[in-house]
């Protein structure tokens, strides 16, 4: 099973991903783990990652492409999750044709959908566990009493320098220029399924997976 998450920053994607990981064992195809991974490894495509970032450029849809076709031949019985890509129109054919040369196929495109003021208000509060990437906040869910995270027994928690309103606001301003014509898109193709991102996690990760039970 292949599916996109779709949703702003701070919708929650890399903690539903994780569970989904866990539970289903899905791949999580994170676009800046797959370039960070490349970099290191020394293949060909690697040292071209390495090249342009170098140069301080930004890597093409192509380079993007290719890592995720590595991964692809390298193939996963439980599927995958694409996370941080695709983020244009241009990005989203280019991974339709290159699903259908593998013979493969998009399952599901789950768009994780949010109140802009109450996202500003969750994530300005939030931190992870420098450990594991365990999510908490202020507000919601905050760090146990005992300092220890609950996932890893880490004392580490940190907060994003971009976890800020300002900063967040233009994140989102990018986000629904660039990314957001892909609900249009997918939902065209008629593979677009909604959850209310801001539910209590438990409750979203219920709702993907009736999602995925489905198709």
């Amino acid at each position: 099973m292949n599916i996109i998450l779709l949703g702003p920053p701070g919708a929650g994607k890399g903690t539903q991903a994780r569970k989904l990981v866990e539970e289903r064992g899905m791949v999580q195809l994170s676009t800046g783990d797959m370039l960070r991974e490349a970099q290191k490894s020394g293949t060909e495509m690697g040292k071209r990652v390495a090249e342009v970032m170098a140069r301080g450029e930004l890597v093409t849809d192509e380079i993007v492409i290719g890592l995720i076709e590595e991964k692809l031949d390298a193939g996963d019985a439980g599927g995958f999750i694409f996370d941080g890509f695709p983020r244009t129109l241009a990005q989203a054919d280019a991974l339709g044709a290159l699903l259908d040369r593998h013979g493969a196929r998009l399952d599901a495109v789950i768009e994780m959908r949010v109140d802009d003021e109450a996202l500003v208000s969750r994530i300005t509060a939030r931190s992870t566990c420098a450990g594991c990437g365990e999510v908490y906040n202020d507000i919601t869910r905050p760090i146990p009493a005992d300092g220890k995270c609950v996932k890893c027994g880490g004392t580490e928690f940190k907060r994003r320098a971009d976890d800020n309103e300002d900063s967040l606001r233009q994140r989102l301003m990018e986000y629904y220029k660039k990314t957001s014509p892909l609900i249009g898109y997918y939902y065209a193709k008629g593979q677009l399924s909604g959850v209310d991102g801001l539910a209590e996690i438990d409750d979203v990760a219920g709702a993907i997976n009736a999602v995925l039970d489905k198709a």
